[in-house]
């Protein structure tokens, strides 16, 4: 058996109670809406692209506070206020493709296809040879709760976004313009107007 000193079991303490800090934290810091909420009706479950050809570059989950936050400070874009305070979350991943580029584009199809199986509609689908994009949306009650967009350039770069909250057709462009998807075709998209009877 091994025995500590003093100042070993000081330190040792230390850091359990640093750890302790720590996911009392995380776990505040998931209550009081600074990340975005799995509770939503909105939240996609996402699976991984894959260790063996991709490398996480970015992971970003920003909850209902710190959205708030973000649109008060946006005096000059309207548009883009109004659908920050309509969202209940955002997460984004950014993944350097580093492997077989055809794989990714693969998970990518199949994780649409095991959304669509969960409830959420694709309303854009490109595919290249090793590029796809997908962009789905999640309705409850015939109200968009949620957007998905899962893209793959086919060369460095794959994207996958889940917005959380009260999404208007009308700013499909607007969140696929500011997101920054290279998609064709994405900047023009416009809703149908209905007709009047």
């Amino acid at each position: 058996m091994m025995k500590m000193t003093q100042a070993e079991g000081r330190m040792s303490s230390g850091l359990l109670a640093r750890w302790f800090m720590a996911g009392a934290m995380a776990l505040s810091l998931t209550a009081c809406g600074l990340t975005a909420p799995r509770s939503s009706e909105g939240y996609a479950d996402l699976e991984s692209l894959g260790v063996r050809d991709t490398d996480t570059v970015m992971t970003l989950s920003i909850g209902p506070a710190l959205l708030r936050f973000a649109a008060s400070h946006m005096d000059d874009e309207p548009e883009t206020r109004e659908l920050l305070r309509s969202l209940d979350g955002i997460r984004i991943r950014i993944y350097e493709i580093n492997g077989d580029a055809r794989r990714v584009a693969t998970r990518i199809n199949a994780m649409s296809g095991n959304l669509q199986q969960d409830g959420w509609e694709p309303v854009l689908l490109i595919r290249g040879d090793d590029e796809a994009t997908h962009m789905l949306i999640r309705v409850v009650d015939q109200q968009i709760c949620g957007m998905t967009v899962l893209v793959s350039d086919g060369d460095s770069e794959a994207v996958v976004i889940n917005l959380m909250g009260e999404i208007k057709p009308q700013q499909f462009s607007d969140v696929m313009v500011a997101l920054d998807v290279e998609a064709p075709g994405v900047e023009n998209v416009k809703v149908a107007e209905a007709e009047e009877t």
